[in-house]
């Protein structure tokens, strides 16, 4: 499957915010935003100094990528989640961002295993993961309700697992999830609501771009 590879931090610029794609290094002075805050290329900075007024597809484009960038899905991907919640009930917005939630990789970030969505899709492929006892090395897998994530016996002997229980305490865990530390485990207590999602995604844009 294709991935990106060139430098996240530009996707950060291109959307002009902080997409904190790259974990801790996104809170410290290093990230590449913080130096320079204007879309890339070789007139992005004289394009954030004259920004001009955005049309309606333009602001539905925009909040279609940055979903996409923050979940770090491809657009095929993305529009097969499109029309999987547009099937679903309820408002097709919110399930969008329900499915992305609930993506394994994404279930193990939030969790706090990992300290972004790549680190826990590399893991995730990796399959240091297991689903009620079960292998999972697909980061797309849907979690579903009280399905129990945990970390592979196996895996738990390497550097990275052993360190992880002090840093997994000290991130934060939705409450739509339930963490095991000692364990190295969690589990999904029910699907999230639209106010514990990310606040400054616009589904309502998403939804209006691919009806068009």
């Amino acid at each position: 499957m294709a991935r990106y590879t060139d430098a996240v931090c530009r996707l950060c610029r291109r959307e002009g915010e902080k997409l904190f794609l790259k974990g801790e290094r996104c809170f410290t002075p290093k990230c590449a935003f913080e130096k320079r805050g204007y879309p890339p290329g070789m007139h992005g900075k004289m394009t954030s100094a004259r920004p001009g007024r955005e049309s309606d597809y333009a602001k539905q484009l925009r909040a279609k990528q940055k979903a996409r960038r923050v979940y770090g899905v491809f657009e095929r991907q993305f529009r097969r989640f499109y029309g999987q919640a547009l099937r679903m009930r309820g408002l097709t917005g919110i399930n969008l961002l329900q499915i992305l939630e609930t993506r394994l990789s994404n279930v193990v970030y939030r969790l706090g295993y990992a300290s972004s969505r790549a680190e826990a899709r590399l893991l995730v492929n990796h399959g240091h993961f297991l689903v009620n006892g079960e292998r999972a090395d697909i980061p797309s897998f849907a979690v579903k309700v009280d399905d129990v994530i945990s970390v592979r016996e196996r895996s738990k002997d390497s550097a990275y697992f052993k360190t992880l229980k002090e840093e997994a305490e000290a991130r934060t865990v939705p409450t739509w999830l339930a963490r095991d530390t000692s364990n190295l485990a969690g589990r999904m207590l029910r699907l999230p609501e639209r106010s514990e999602i990310d606040g400054n995604l616009d589904e309502q844009l998403i939804v209006e771009y691919y009806s068009r």
